[in-house]
């Protein structure tokens, strides 16, 4: 039963976003050998200004461990 949490600035249409989590649900689908009904994703749009404080820091910075793409940039 995974579930997706995709964080990202603001700005995208709806159509991006369905592409996206269409894309993404294939992939998990294709990979853990799943069905598509046990996929489930969500979006939560974290202001530029908020990025660091919501989601580099907790995220990324504070659990290094757990990244399994890292990010080429720092804040």
């Amino acid at each position: 039963m995974p579930h997706i949490i995709v964080k990202m600035f603001p700005g995208r249409s709806d159509d991006q976003k369905k592409e996206l989590a269409e894309k993404i649900s294939k992939e998990v689908v294709d990979v853990c050998g799943c069905s598509k009904d046990a996929v489930s994703l969500s979006y939560e749009e974290i202001p530029q200004e908020e990025w660091k404080e919501k989601v580099y820091k907790p995220d990324i910075e504070d659990q290094p461990e757990k990244l399994w793409v890292k990010p080429g940039y720092k804040i």
